[in-house]
């Protein structure tokens, strides 16, 4: 899947779980974002990859392409790393939620993903797509369809009550006068 995918696949699915749990969704949808383009550092003409180019190649280079940054035991890595140095919950709920999704998308496509890696087996899907396809355009369409089902659910409520907030603490500041 091409970068655009993986970043609406990490805000639609950071939008579903901040509509079911109470972390930060602002904060949660960019880690999401975050995470949606980590696994692909093995590459350097993604996204991120062409950010660290020297990392990306050191990761190219030992273990190649969708292997084991798209595994599982990549995630469990990012989770403990990230349990240990971010105290911020919804942050490291937000990256490996666009992690997961980033593997998902990934195993829509013909070549699949490593995920029971140092196991050479690859996992995709029966049904696949080829990246940057009209398939995969579709795919794109309906993320941001689900991005915009749950971004009403979950910021308008969070809007609500910042403004709410807001308007609270305007009426705390004004002296009340009361006529009796």
């Amino acid at each position: 899947m091409k970068g655009k995918t993986h970043i609406i696949g990490g805000v639609a699915s950071s939008l579903a779980v901040a509509h079911f749990t109470y972390a930060d969704p602002v904060l949660l949808i960019g880690a999401g974002i975050a995470g949606s383009l980590l696994p692909d550092i093995c590459h350097g003409g993604s996204k991120i990859g062409k950010t660290f180019p020297v990392i990306s190649k050191l990761i190219n280079f030992v273990f190649g392409h969708r292997s084991f940054t798209h595994s599982l035991l990549f995630i469990v890595l990012v989770a403990f790393l990230v349990d240990y140095f971010i105290p911020n919950d919804a942050l490291k709920l937000g990256l490996i939620t666009g992690m997961i999704s980033h593997y998902i998308l990934d195993m829509a496509t013909k070549s699949g993903i490593q995920l029971f890696f140092p196991i050479s087996f690859k996992v995709r899907f029966p049904v696949t797509t080829r990246t940057g396809s009209f398939t995969e355009n579709i795919i794109f369409s309906l993320l941001c369809l689900v991005s915009l089902y749950f971004g009403f659910q979950v910021l308008g409520v969070y809007i609500f009550n910042f403004i709410n907030d807001f308007n609270m603490g305007e009426l705390m500041a004004k002296p009340v006068y009361f006529i009796s």
